[in-house]
C-alpha cells in the first residue's frame, strides 16, 4: 500500500553542513529522493542544470509563480528559489523526498503539507560557521559577511522546526538524521491506518481461526 513519500524538510544556515548530511542520508536510505529546486542564480562551475538546481531566468521563474506552480518560493541573497509542486509527483513511490529550503520555504511547505517533517541543522558555533564560509574560495569577503548575517537570522527561526540537530560530529549527526527518518516513517505508517487494514483482514478470517482460549 503506497501513501506517497515522506516529505523531509532539511534547513540550515549556509555552511552548517546540510548538503553533506543529506547526501550521506541518501547513501544509507534506499529510494530517498532529492527535490531539485528552481533558481535564478547563475550555476557554479561544478553544478549541472537539473542536478543541483533547475537554473532559469527571472522572467521564467515569475511565470511559474503566477501559475501557482511552486509549493514554496522565496528570495535569498538576492536570488529567487522555488520548489515545484511537480517534484512530489516525480518522486512517485519513493520512501522519502528531501527539500533543501530556508526557513521561509519550510514555513510555506508546512502550511500546505502539515505532514512534512522539518529538521534544522545547527553549526557547532558561530566562529566555526564563519571559518567555513571564509573557506569557500568562490566567494569574496562581502558575500561571506552577508551570508554570515543571514545565517544568524536563519538560526533565530529554529522554533519553526520539528527537530534541531547540531552538526558537531559528522557521524553522530548523520546517525541522528537517519534515526529521525526511521522514526517518522514508522509514525507515518501508523497514521496510514495499517492497523485498521489488519482488523479488516481479521473480520474476513473470523470463523476460520480457532479461539486461543
Amino acid at each position: 500500500m503506497s501513501h506517497g513519500p515522506l516529505l523531509l524538510i532539511v534547513s540550515s544556515p549556509s555552511g552548517a553542513g546540510k548538503t553533506t548530511l543529506t547526501n550521506a542520508l541518501r547513501e544509507r536510505v534506499d529510494r530517498l529522493e532529492f527535490s531539485v529546486s528552481h533558481t535564478t542564480r547563475s550555476p557554479r562551475a561544478s553544478e549541472q542544470d537539473g542536478r543541483e538546481y533547475h537554473f532559469v531566468s527571472k522572467a521564467d521563474f515569475q511565470k511559474e509563480v503566477a501559475s501557482d506552480a511552486f509549493l514554496e518560493w522565496a528570495e535569498v541573497h538576492g536570488n529567487l528559489y522555488g520548489t515545484s509542486q511537480a517534484e512530489i509527483e516525480r518522486a512517485g513511490d519513493a520512501r522519502g523526498l528531501i527539500f533543501d529550503v530556508d526557513h521561509q520555504g519550510a514555513r510555506q511547505i508546512k502550511s500546505q503539507r502539515p505532514d512534512a517533517v522539518a529538521i534544522f541543522i545547527l553549526p557547532p558555533s558561530l566562529k566555526t560557521l564563519y571559518q567555513r564560509l571564509k573557506g569557500r574560495a568562490s566567494e569574496d569577503a562581502a558575500t561571506v559577511n552577508r551570508r554570515f548575517e543571514v545565517a544568524q537570522e536563519e538560526i533565530a527561526h529554529y522554533g519553526l522546526f520539528d527537530y534541531v540537530l547540531m552538526n558537531d560530529d559528522l557521524e553522530t549527526a548523520i546517525d541522528q538524521l537517519g534515526s529521525i527518518f526511521k522514526a517518522e516513517e514508522c509514525r507515518r505508517l501508523r497514521s496510514a491506518n495499517l492497523a485498521e487494514q489488519l482488523l479488516r483482514e481479521g473480520r474476513v478470517l473470523d470463523g476460520d481461526v480457532p479461539p486461543t482460549s
